[in-house]
């Protein structure tokens, strides 16, 4: 009935204190489709402010923001012309100042979006570059074309092809030579082996942790390198995926684009940079979250090297890729073990879990409405860190958006009106539901930048706070248990019960003891905890379960005779665990 348990000591002194960020749970932002505090149809930072209150009771840490800076919105934020100034679609530097201050009087700490990979072909640094202005020339990733011996044309010096589609070069008629793009033609890659830029980076990451940011989300860290030959020139890629559409990315093996050796150098850094603030300056520890969608061995390098320091958060993405509406307890446990059986064991080393964010389709439209809120108590009592993107905690799904209505570049570069929601991010992207008023109580305005979804006047903040149970209300006592000791600080055991169908873990700390019981199967179960795990009391007490479960709160089960249904997660406790019923 039960299969080999398998156990991790979680690296944490039973008597230590945890640094602020440890076994923390971040809330992202998408500030575009947040709140919209002037009636324009567009998030903004005031309308954050106004909403913070609502992101602390929701348990959280830290606010992570997507990016904010000046942009022309090429990419919607992700597309930089000054580092050092706020769009002005979301405020001013005065706004931001004020939601710092709000953050500290509430006790939440800030991550900025950090985007190192690319600017804004607006930036002044690019103009500069692109006129060979003395200083600048080396800013950027300029190469001559060759010649195409078939044709004899002017072509791009090498195969590389964007993530956006086409080939990731483009010819500037300005310095008559291209220059690269891993994303939109209008954000050029940055030159990291200009000593001159890597400091002019270095100081914009100072700049905001002098006016309070409490660390920084590192934007597609691993294109921050290309593969170069000696005399300055680039290899084409390998084919990968001959099947695929020849000016898509998945055509190609992008192993000279990507997560080359200086990156993790250029990672490790940036800790150093951070780790010296709070030297020099004091205050907390200043936090560094890498995105990484590498294989694990890679994603985790950016955890340091055994001499240097590097990522306190290298995104676990494991769940994103791997798993999908039909994946079984067996897929889940697999998913979760390959993640901490190679992390790096050693003190300070904390793992994370993610279920989605602005760049996916929503998690539980990817893996399962019905399991909305065992998705939410598996990442909250898993040990380490949480990440919660907008809306994860009402289960909120895709909103479906026409052809017309869509604005995500990836997606319109498709030029494919039938198969486009498969490449977009808006799906994910569309105003928060606040209430059941006009646009979900986002904006006031007729129009809004991505369409509300039209089932805001159920799916919402204020008739989740309403109802006597709801997703937001279980998402809430999740985060309100996961602080006590058996969740920060204690150890995990998992192991596959009921013939593979139910994916079950024990927390323990001292003389507290937690069960976690995720029917991933597509009938009840009748599961006996005490079969797997040694040491749990015959009676345990349900904390919380999905919302569909039947079960009550505060009602005592016996450890050999839990009944779950299909789809449903349920936390239960031993008595020794602090909790509120």
């Amino acid at each position: 009935m039960t299969k080999l348990v398998i156990l991790l000591i979680i690296a944490a002194a039973n008597c230590q204190e945890l640094d602020w960020w440890e076994g923390g749970n971040f809330y992202q932002i998408y500030p575009r489709s947040y709140m919209d505090s002037d009636g324009d149809g567009i998030g903004d930072l005031q309308g954050i402010k106004s909403k913070l209150a609502y992101v602390k009771g929701l348990g959280m840490d830290g606010v992570w923001l997507s990016p904010i800076y000046k942009s022309p919105q090429a990419d919607f934020g992700y597309d930089i012309s000054d580092y050092r100034g706020i769009n002005a679609e979301y405020g001013t530097l005065e706004d931001f100042d004020e939601v710092i201050a709000e953050c500290e009087r509430l006790q939440l700490k800030l991550i900025l979006d950090f985007v190192p990979n690319h600017t804004s072909d607006e930036h002044e640094w690019f103009n500069k570059s692109e006129a060979s202005v003395p200083g600048y020339e080396d800013y950027y990733i300029w190469r001559d074309g060759k010649i195409d011996p078939y044709t004899n044309l002017l072509v791009p010096p090498t195969n590389w092809i964007s993530f956006f589609r086409y080939s990731a070069w483009r010819w500037s008629n300005i310095r008559k030579q291209f220059y690269l793009h891993q994303f939109h033609y209008k954000q050029p890659d940055i030159n990291y082996r200009s000593p001159k830029l890597v400091q002019e980076m270095k100081d914009v990451l100072s700049y905001w942790m002098q006016k309070g940011v409490a660390g920084f989300r590192i934007d597609i860290i691993v294109c921050l390198f290309e593969k170069m030959f000696e005399d300055g020139t680039f290899p084409d890629e390998p084919i990968d995926n001959p099947n695929c559409d020849y000016n898509d990315p998945c055509y190609l093996n992008h192993i000279y684009t990507q997560d080359q050796n200086e990156t993790y150098d250029m990672a490790y850094q940036w800790r150093e940079l951070l780790d010296n603030f709070k030297i020099l300056n004091g205050g907390d520890t200043r936090i560094m979250m890498t995105e990484s969608y590498a294989a694990v061995e890679k994603a985790q390098r950016f955890y340091g090297d055994g001499d240097r320091k590097g990522s306190y958060v290298p995104f676990n993405f494991e769940i994103i890729k791997n798993l999908n509406q039909n994946s079984t307890a067996k897929d889940y446990k697999n998913t979760i073990d390959s993640w901490l059986d190679h992390m790096p064991k050693k003190t300070g080393i904390q793992a994370n879990w993610v279920l989605g964010n602005h760049d996916q389709h929503r998690a539980a439209s990817r893996l399962g409405v019905d399991r909305g809120d065992l998705l939410n108590i598996l990442v909250q009592t898993l040990p380490g860190i949480a990440i919660t993107y907008q809306g994860e905690e009402l289960v909120m799904t895709n909103v479906h958006l026409t052809w017309e209505q869509t604005v995500d570049p990836q997606a319109c570069n498709t030029h494919d009106p039938v198969n486009y929601e498969s490449s977009s991010r808006d799906p994910a992207r569309t105003p928060f539901p606040w209430d059941d008023t006009k646009n979900g109580g986002f904006s006031t305005n007729d129009t809004t930048w991505l369409p509300a979804g039209k089932n805001y006047e159920t799916v919402n903040v204020k008739a989740q706070e309403a109802a006597t149970n709801s997703h937001l209300k279980i998402f809430r006592r999740l985060t309100t248990i996961r602080k006590q000791p058996v969740f920060r600080q204690g150890t995990y055991a998992g192991t596959l019960l009921n013939n593979d169908n139910v994916f079950a873990y024990k927390r323990e700390y001292e003389n507290q003891v937690a069960v976690i019981l995720l029917n991933f199967g597509t009938t009840q179960q009748t599961v006996n905890v005490t079969s797997a795990f040694s040491g749990v009391p015959a009676q345990l007490k349900i904390y919380t379960s999905s919302l569909s479960s039947g079960m009550t709160n505060g009602a005592d089960v016996l450890s050999t005779n839990v009944v779950i249904g299909k789809d449903i997660g349920v936390v239960l406790l031993s008595s020794t665990v602090s909790a509120e019923y």
